[in-house]
């Protein structure tokens, strides 16, 4: 019964109007897991890798089994420490801050697909509110320096917000590339647009999408704090930046939130151009892609199947998001620490202009490729292939088919109202 609904609250509306109190509780607990979760394996991931490139001989070694153990040694460690608050600071601001960045990072989760229709909240403005979100994560961190009453702590959290309301502006700008191509800031639909061929994700589309996901990636990783972009807390000047003062488990609330936005800014840069939970060759995806479909019948069995078919497409996500996060720690031991001027000459000088130049591009690319081509761009159109819930058939379970889907009702509309549903979206 529960493979045969639609959704979690579908499958509990015999409780009447707690259906959807359930539900969200339900989605909650998911994703403080996926949140918890996420950065136990990314330190222990980062230990293994720095420990093999710098020939360190004890992230080799300790922890038991592949060191998994040291993680679970470390958060039992912190959750003895004893909490202390300096008495010089705010109190109130000092101890609510952790919770802050912890919360921007675990709300970000709430609009981000893991798999086709695995979605806590299907929003139209998915792209749009999860930047927003992640950018709250610069209070918390501004709070932490502001009433930790040390110069230090004050001068690691100005450095934070000039760092990070800087590289927000290219981030947009960066995911917005992709965006112009496919016509909606849903990412539901945005990952559905690029099943098939590797050649369909949004990487390969235009030569503006290939330089903007390299770019999205550099300026990701700075909004993250992650070297060489780490100048917030840079031991070599700063003792430990804007979490001096700090011990304990509300120490370790700040890199949960780090290594947890590690893994949302990979996820959406796996969704915005790598194609999401699609692996990108074509019998594979045609065949979940079926499958997920053969699921609107009802039936357990393929219900269950449908249900296995985004088990892997999940799985399909967190590899290729968990790939960026090795990335960025790979980048982090082995390249050197910037200095805070090159930081912002970095990205104000270079990266905004080349962000904006690439955003221009993209748009003008359809209009180039119709004067020389005929035509929007030089792939299948994307039309097709976001139409293609409804294209199949007219009798009246196309529109469970989209919404099951994760698509909208505005991306339904966008499509139902064109006669060529293949060409509605993209002209």
């Amino acid at each position: 019964m529960m493979f045969a609904a639609q959704s979690i609250a579908e499958f509990f509306q015999r409780f009447g109007g707690w259906q959807y109190v359930i539900a969200a509780v339900i989605h909650a607990v998911l994703l403080v897991h996926v949140f918890a979760v996420s950065p136990f394996a990314f330190i222990w991931l980062e230990r293994k890798v720095s420990g093999r490139i710098q020939d360190r001989l004890g992230p080799t070694r300790v922890g038991g089994l592949f060191g998994w153990l040291q993680s679970l040694a470390d958060g039992i460690k912190l959750v003895q420490k004893e909490d202390l608050c300096p008495t010089a600071a705010d109190s109130m601001l000092f101890r609510s801050a952790p919770y802050i960045v912890c919360v921007s990072s675990f709300a970000a989760f709430m609009v981000l697909p893991f798999s086709h229709g695995w979605v806590a909240v299907a929003a139209d403005c998915g792209l749009f509110i999860i930047l927003a979100i992640l950018s709250l994560e610069v209070f918390g961190i501004i709070m932490a320096g502001y009433s930790s009453g040390s110069k230090w702590s004050l001068f690691g959290g100005m450095r934070e917000a000039a760092q990070m309301v800087s590289y927000e502006i290219p981030l947009a700008i960066c995911a917005l590339v992709p965006v112009i191509a496919a016509g909606s800031l849903n990412l539901g639909e945005v990952g559905g647009m690029q099943r098939g061929w590797f050649t369909n994700w949004f990487m390969f589309h235009d030569p503006f999408t290939f330089i903007a996901f390299f770019v999205y990636f550099v300026v990701a990783t700075a909004s993250c704090k992650r070297a060489p972009f780490d100048l917030a807390e840079a031991e070599s000047e700063l003792v430990g930046g804007f979490h001096t003062e700090y011990s304990g488990m509300r120490w370790s609330f700040f890199f949960m939130g780090e290594y947890a936005s590690m893994f949302a800014v990979c996820g959406i840069a796996s969704v915005l151009f790598l194609g999401g939970w699609n692996t990108g060759l074509a019998p594979v995806d045609d065949a979940l892609y079926a499958a997920r479909n053969a699921s609107i019948d009802g039936t357990a069995g393929s219900a269950a199947v449908g249900y296995l078919a985004n088990v892997i497409g999940a799985a399909v996500f967190a590899a290729k998001a968990s790939f960026g996060v090795f990335v960025q720690v790979w980048l982090r031991w082995t390249l050197p620490r910037l200095r805070i001027d090159q930081v912002m000459t970095t990205c104000l000088k270079y990266l905004v202009p080349i962000s904006c130049f690439l955003f221009l591009g993209a748009t003008l690319w359809p209009i180039i490729l119709v004067t020389g081509m005929g035509r929007t761009t030089w792939t299948a159109p994307i039309g097709d292939r976001a139409a293609e819930g409804l294209q199949e058939t007219r009798d009246g379970s196309s529109v469970a088919r989209v919404s099951d889907a994760g698509y909208s009702g505005a991306a339904q509309a966008r499509v139902g109202d064109t006669g060529n549903i293949g060409e509605g979206v993209v002209q």
